[in-house]
């Protein structure tokens, strides 16, 4: 796995477990050729710190591009920003990485993220008050709804047709206005917009799918997941989620349509964290306030970023909701080695009863996710001592550890022998 093969990466948590950082150690150390991105949109935060010391928090480019050569592919599964993106080249370029748009291709369906789905989202979390769901405020969800709703919403192919990217944009913007009356303070005329999404394209490479096929032929690639796979939009626990598929689901998608296969590598910290409201059974105050984050704390519209202990129920949860892993990275093992009070919860206590496994629902059963949701925010855990992280999480998701980490960059980590893809 950790060698020449095809890797998906994926979070088996909430998200925050270093994504990243594996992603960043996969290029560095074999011969990757691409990151293909395959959900999300500019909401994620993979952060990668460089041998070096050099630090970038990666949300659309993959984070492979501290790797010279190492190109990024955003599928068509993507939620594209290219303003987000255009300010993200801008940090890589004073961090050193002056190419990254240069090894960037776009898929020509994937859909844009605009102002106007940022003012709607951002209207819509306001307008829940004390009832938040999270949301990150970059219109990501805002921008699945749309085009569930809306079948000429603007994709990242339309910014090469000025006419109609002008036309789906002034479409957007008035049913933007329309449904958000407070909004118009944050969105900017059609013209400005469809200038800077003109411009886009005229700087990057916007490709058709069979795209996936000719990087796969030229070496192995790194599938980079978003987010985890307990805010998946279907597993995840309702209302609290992510409008994105973070399961291994999309890659899959794209290779079987590729004729390629991969490896599946699921990530998980030694310790649970969480960003933002929703349930959180092992949630520990005292961890939170003691183990806090250099590059994700308190944000505007997640929240708090809040910290607990290891939680083998919902990781057995994740590995039956994706179908298993071949091989986990753990990280976060310092941390943890520092940590003799860290504990692992086994089971659930809801309402006296005992509760070790989540049973998983059909997708698309909204209703019964969110009466998951409630019965966790009513449960309590069930702790045992915590000897050795990656033994309990070996135990939990019954695969092997192949890849440990003990810091933040790609000399700090730790492989295990292959695992078979």
């Amino acid at each position: 796995m950790i060698g020449a093969d095809n890797v998906i990466v994926v979070d088996l948590g909430f998200g925050d477990a270093g994504k990243g950082t594996v992603v960043d150690h996969l290029c560095a150390a074999s011969p990757v050729h691409a990151v293909v991105r395959f959900n999300g949109g500019a909401q994620a935060a993979h952060n990668v710190v460089a041998v070096d010391g050099r630090h970038h928090t990666f949300a659309q480019f993959g984070s492979g591009t501290f790797t010279p050569g190492v190109r990024t592919h955003l599928s068509r599964f993507m939620l594209v920003d290219p303003l987000a993106l255009a300010a993200e080249a801008d940090h890589l370029r004073e961090v050193g990485v002056g190419d990254a748009l240069d090894r960037l291709t776009v898929d020509g369906d994937a859909l844009l993220t605009t102002p106007y789905h940022r003012a709607a989202g951002r209207a819509r979390e306001r307008a829940r008050g004390a009832d938040r769901h999270g949301s990150c405020g970059m219109g990501v969800g805002e921008t699945a709804s749309y085009a569930l709703a809306h079948e000429d919403a603007p994709r990242a192919g339309d910014c090469r047709s000025p006419a109609r990217l002008r036309r789906r944009l002034a479409a957007l913007r008035e049913w933007c206005l329309d449904a958000f009356p407070a909004a118009p303070a944050d969105v900017p005329a059609v013209d400005d917009c469809a200038a800077a999404f003109t411009a886009f394209a005229e700087r990057v490479r916007v490709v058709d799918g069979g795209h996936l096929r000719t990087l796969l032929a030229a070496g192995p690639v790194v599938f980079e997941g978003a987010q985890g796979v307990l805010l998946d939009e279907w597993h995840g626990f309702h209302p609290y989620t992510t409008w994105s598929t973070t399961t291994f689901g999309n890659a899959e998608a794209l290779l079987r349509e590729a004729g390629g296969g991969a490896a599946r590598l699921g990530v998980v910290r030694a310790y649970a964290t969480r960003h933002g409201p929703g349930p959180f059974v092992t949630e520990d105050a005292v961890l939170t306030r003691e183990l806090p984050e250099p590059h994700n704390g308190t944000g505007p519209w997640q929240g708090p970023f809040r910290a607990g202990h290891l939680d083998a129920v919902a990781l057995r949860y994740a590995r039956e909701v994706t179908g298993g892993v071949d091989g986990v990275a753990v990280t976060h093992l310092d941390v943890a080695g520092a940590r003799p009070d860290l504990r692992v919860c086994h089971a659930y206590d809801v309402g006296g009863r005992t509760v070790r496994r989540l049973a998983p629902n059909p997708p698309g059963r909204l209703d019964l996710q969110e009466d998951l949701t409630r019965r966790l925010l009513a449960a309590r855990p069930l702790y045992a001592p915590l000897a050795r992280p990656d033994e309990a999480v070996e135990e939990a998701l019954r695969a092997p550890v192949v890849l440990r980490s003990f810091g933040p960059t790609t000399a700090d980590k730790r492989t295990a022998e292959p695992a078979a893809a």
